[in-house]
């Protein structure tokens, strides 16, 4: 009996067939790299689960998307309203730098977004603190991730915002302008939502004995501005922002030479110096209280009373909501 005659008579000899070796596939339309036959279709234990190809292909899309950015920078070709608001500089630069905060080192953590109106104008009116205001920011990008259609948050800043040169090209970038009733009635009629801090430097600028105590609303010029055009006015509470730069005390004096409200000392400014600078992650929670509607108050948008009503009304809401955000949230540095 010959050799090939004794292996004709192994079992199975006669069925085995060698695997095909797998097409060659092309790679963003380039010339085919041939792969390693794989057997029964599996991936290697050494390959990724996504497909190759598919990743080269998303990466190549993300540079081609960069360099279009940085082309149409360079040419001017990018749009700006009639406010300086740059959306697609927003969306590429600044809401994902902001989003690190948001996710990473805050773990930030919203509640009642569908209080939020889905479409047209509306005024969003929150407590103020921190030192700096990450508040605002803060809330621009959970306004932007959490709303169905990813809505900005047109922003009201403080004059003094506006005066210094590079702070304010980057304010009116993002979206933000200045705290007027014009402007902001402006915006709503546009069916923008619009974000207003009532306790203004007050808030942010407290020490942090009268944490989570809101100061006076002013003058209720933010509810004269809903009522003028009908929108709806939706609280919100915001718990973590009074933790991150603890102010112990204000050293007024200095703060009058540099033109400042304020010149805060924490515990880890000026002691640190630049270092100082970095915020404590502290836990942020924010929760969008039901709103209040104010289309069957709009010939009242010029009597005080029905004003300081509504403003009083909006206060006592947010200091409520904060009340019950604190007893959620026992630990201010938690999970």
């Amino acid at each position: 009996m010959s050799q090939h005659e004794y292996r004709d008579m192994l079992p199975g000899h006669a069925d085995f067939t060698l695997p095909k070796p797998a097409a060659p596939v092309k790679v963003n339309g380039r010339r085919p790299i041939p792969e390693v036959p794989q057997m029964n279709g599996h991936l290697e234990e050494n390959e990724p689960a996504a497909k190759r190809p598919d990743q080269v292909d998303i990466w190549d899309q993300r540079v081609a998307n960069g360099l279009a950015f940085l082309r149409r920078r360079l040419a001017g070709t990018y749009e700006v309203d009639d406010f300086g608001f740059d959306q697609e500089l927003t969306d590429a630069v600044f809401q994902p730098l902001l989003r690190v905060l948001y996710h990473d080192w805050f773990r930030t953590e919203v509640y009642g977004v569908e209080h939020l109106p889905a479409d047209g104008g509306g005024l969003v009116v929150g407590n103020h603190s921190g030192t700096l205001a990450l508040d605002a920011l803060m809330l621009s990008v959970a306004i932007r991730d959490r709303t169905p259609g990813g809505r900005h948050l047109r922003l009201l800043g403080a004059d003094l915002v506006f005066r210094v040169p590079f702070l304010s090209e980057l304010a009116r970038k993002s979206g933000a302008t200045v705290a007027c009733n014009p402007d902001a009635e402006r915006l709503m009629s546009g069916g923008q939502l619009v974000g207003v801090f009532p306790e203004g430097f007050k808030g942010i600028g407290k020490r942090f004995a009268d944490r989570y105590k809101l100061q006076r609303f002013g003058r209720g010029g933010f509810v004269s501005a809903a009522l003028r055009t009908g929108t709806p006015i939706v609280p919100v509470a915001i718990v973590g922002a009074e933790e991150i730069y603890p102010i112990l005390a204000d050293v007024k004096p200095l703060a009058r030479l540099l033109g400042l409200p304020y010149f805060p000392v924490t515990p880890t400014f000026p002691w640190l110096g630049p270092l100082g600078l970095v915020p404590l992650p502290s836990k942020w929670l924010i929760q969008f209280c039901p709103p209040i509607p104010t289309a069957h108050l709009t010939e009242h948008a010029d009597d005080p009373m029905v004003v300081y009503n509504l403003a009083d009304q909006v206060r006592e809401t947010i200091q409520a909501t904060l009340l019950e955000l604190l007893e959620k949230r026992p630990d201010p540095f938690g999970i």
